[in-house]
């Protein structure tokens, strides 16, 4: 009696020779997939400016009174006490380690964090 004649096909599902062309290819890294010790220091993004409008009318007063202080010095006040508190505001929050406004970390905090848990490239 003859083998039976199957399509081609069923041939090469049972011998496995399907799997082969499916299976995808290996990937194989150039360098160890590990962390690097630091980023790379990147200037902060520019705040939003302050104080625009004290500033704005303290300076038309210099503009009316041809750059007179005494005559401004209640507009100066105001514009210092201004960029004091701003400047305040500021301190306090460069103090506590908090996200930025979009919710990434700064290069140094990235830094910091780094440094405090290392990388460990070898098992002892």
């Amino acid at each position: 009696m003859a083998a039976p004649n199957y399509p081609a096909w069923v041939t090469r599902w049972v011998s496995g020779q399907w799997r082969q062309k499916k299976r995808p290819p290996v990937i194989r890294p150039t360098r160890p997939l590990v962390l690097a010790d630091k980023v790379a220091n990147r200037r902060e993004q520019a705040g939003e400016a302050t104080c625009i409008t004290e500033m704005s009318v303290m300076m038309a007063c210099w503009k009316q009174s041809d750059f007179n202080d005494t005559a401004c010095a209640e507009e100066i006040q105001t514009f210092y006490d201004c960029v004091a508190k701003a400047e305040k505001e500021r301190k306090s929050q460069n103090k506590e380690d908090v996200l930025s406004p979009r919710g990434n970390l700064t290069s140094s905090q990235v830094n910091k964090l780094l440094r405090r848990f290392p990388q460990i490239t070898r098992y002892v």
